[in-house]
């Protein structure tokens, strides 16, 4: 399944076997005997990455009673990076959902019930509704769904104790999420903007993995319907990207309401409080960015982005300093990392991720922007794989396109030092000579950690970066 994450999980039985006493000939010893009756294995809440400790249910991908072949999606998870299709690992028969679409489950619980065999399906949905697991919280049920980001993820089965809605559902063959018995798979965002500008999810298209209807697919359903006023349906915009400045067109706020965080807004929020914790510094350069911009525009045509210019540029730099790429986990040690994988910051509805070019040191700027495009792509579909943004040793944070001239990054937990990049403009500086010329600069702060990362070596590291931008020859090469 390319571009959709996948994660196969093993289920345990549940405690399901009788134990019958037999004789052993006339006035012999009893021995006991064990017979399985049933085979039914509980789903679990799979970790989607190292951060996470709950997963929300974003949709069901099939339905109560439909049979499962070993590999097939079963539900899209929502962990506190991305949105993953989960896998199951058994042939069966999808018994009992335990916790709904938009319910929260804790990792390791169970969300559902497989059965092994038909005939084991009444049995499993007794057992679920008899199940006591507080496993579930309904938030979604409570409160708007606001935007949620997620990225990729793989599928994640457990199972929670039910709810009295998720009781109803279980007695029912078609699921909530489906219209007419046909399952209509969409984003938590998706819902909610359909049923907002009143457009009917059966009638939309889904352009999403494995047909799943995205918020994009909504907006252009509703412009074709309402031939005036269209959606915007600008899509996400990185935050090192100079395209998609303004944000999805999203339905008025209402004023006063308190909107819980998305998972991904938890986890933003745990790891900004975690960075509190690090004693860090920063250090300012200034850089001309002429030869940088007339490069770009020689090679725009082949598909180079700049994002990938200033990974590469930034990769190279770190090469020379490798205690710039180091980092501090544990407060005793630091590591010097043997890869140079650059994290972009790149700004989805309601969150921030981070993809990351690995090697980007090693891989040509032509293969660097391809690659930055596809992650991107990934990031807005929310289909990010767990290794495509968690291994970043150095991250870069660009506002630049917003016409921001300077900014501080907060650093990323586990790294050594983040770089945040204002716009390139026209200043007036004097030239060696002594005279008045004009050039284009750009304003870059580096956050770094103190524990293992000095002002020496921040200064010698910008100088390096600033020659390599001022003399691009070398990213081309």
């Amino acid at each position: 399944m390319a571009g959709v994450g996948q994660l196969h999980l093993g289920t345990p039985f549940l405690p399901s076997a009788s134990i019958r006493g037999r004789s052993s000939g006339g006035g012999g010893s009893r021995r006991l005997t064990t017979r399985i009756q049933a085979k039914i294995r509980e789903i679990f809440m799979p970790a989607l990455s190292s951060t996470m400790t709950e997963g929300k249910i974003v949709s069901w991908v099939r339905a109560e009673g439909d049979k499962l072949s070993k590999g097939e999606s079963v539900v899209v998870v929502e962990s506190d990076k991305a949105d993953m299709d989960v896998e199951t690992f058994y042939d069966g028969y999808l018994a009992a959902i335990m916790v709904e679409e938009g319910d929260v489950a804790a990792v390791g619980s169970a969300i559902a019930l497989l059965a092994e065999t038909e005939d084991e399906i009444p049995l499993a949905k007794s057992q679920a509704s008899s199940s006591s697991s507080p496993a579930a919280s309904p938030r979604a049920a409570e409160t708007p769904v606001p935007p949620s980001p997620s990225e990729t993820a793989p599928e994640a089965v457990s199972s929670p104790p039910p709810s009295p809605k998720s009781s109803q559902a279980a007695v029912s063959s078609t699921h909530p999420a489906s219209e007419s018995g046909r399952r209509i798979v969409a984003t938590p965002y998706a819902k909610k903007l359909a049923k907002d500008l009143k457009v009917e999810l059966g009638s939309v298209a889904g352009s999403g993995p494995m047909g799943r209807i995205v918020a994009k697919d909504v907006e252009a359903a509703a412009a074709v319907a309402a031939a005036a006023a269209p959606v915007s349906s600008v899509p996400p915009k990185s935050i090192s990207d100079s395209a998609a400045v303004k944000a999805p067109a999203s339905p008025a706020i209402q004023l006063g309401t308190v909107v819980p965080f998305t998972t991904m807004q938890g986890a933003v929020s745990k790891n900004m409080v975690e960075s509190l914790s690090v004693p860090t510094f920063r250090v300012g350069y200034t850089i001309t960015t002429d030869a940088l911009d007339s490069l770009y525009k020689k090679i725009k045509s082949k598909g180079v982005t700049m994002t990938a210019l200033l990974a590469k540029a930034t990769a190279l730099a770190l090469t020379k300093h490798p205690v710039v790429n180091s980092s501090c986990r544990d407060g005793k040690s630091f590591t010097y990392n043997s890869s140079i994988n650059i994290a972009v910051a790149v700004a989805i509805d309601g969150g921030l991720i981070t993809p990351v070019l690995q090697d980007a040191d090693k891989v040509d700027i032509y293969s660097l922007s391809r690659k930055w495009k596809e992650l991107v792509d990934k990031a807005r579909a929310k289909q990010l794989q767990p290794h495509e943004y968690n291994n970043g040793t150095f991250t870069l944070s660009n506002l630049g396109m917003f016409g921001v001239d300077r900014f501080d990054a907060i650093l990323p937990p586990g790294t050594g030092a983040i770089m945040a990049v204002g716009a390139s403009q026209p200043s007036v500086v004097a030239t060696k000579d002594g005279r008045i010329g004009v050039k284009s600069q750009m304003q870059v702060n580096v956050t770094a950690d103190h524990r293992v990362i000095y002002g020496a070596d921040l200064a010698a590291f910008l100088q390096t970066l600033a020659k390599i931008i001022e003399d691009p020859k070398e990213l081309t090469l």
